[in-house]
């Protein structure tokens, strides 16, 4: 608990404090402009007063994270950290069978693949430079 008496955290629940009271004020505020026949005011009538839930929800979330950070650095050191293995990289392998059965069969994919590997062969070169006739 003396962690949430350091100044930072005082100066945390004193705006926290003032929060709620401004949204409570101005919920208080709005009722009584839709009491004299403002119809908007009364949606922000109830809308104020949830800010300032939410304002403390959000607080106490706040004190809980600290607190339970404070318990997990006072961690024993006999208790061996949990160390997270990469997971295994699945591949499934073509069989060139299979790809040179399908470019037999096809002769648009056969061109199409021999226009990649000359790609690939002069990386420098724009696809305008290959020089087969069909792609240009």
């Amino acid at each position: 608990m003396r962690r949430l008496l350091t100044p930072g955290w005082l100066a945390g629940h004193a705006l926290m404090v003032v929060a709620v009271a401004v949204c409570l004020a101005l919920g208080w505020w709005q009722a009584g402009r839709a009491a004299e026949g403002n119809t908007l005011s009364w949606a922000y009538t109830f809308e104020w007063p949830l800010f300032a839930v939410f304002t403390v929800l959000i607080w106490f979330r706040e004190v809980r994270l600290a607190l339970r950070k404070g318990r997990a650095d006072a961690v024993s050191p006999d208790v061996e950290p949990v160390v997270e293995r990469p997971r295994p990289v699945i591949t499934r392998r073509v069989r060139s069978t299979t790809a040179e059965a399908d470019e037999a069969a096809d002769p648009q994919l056969a061109a199409y693949n021999e226009y990649l590997a000359w790609l690939s062969e002069h990386p420098e070169a724009r696809p305008g430079d290959y020089p087969a006739k069909e792609h240009r």
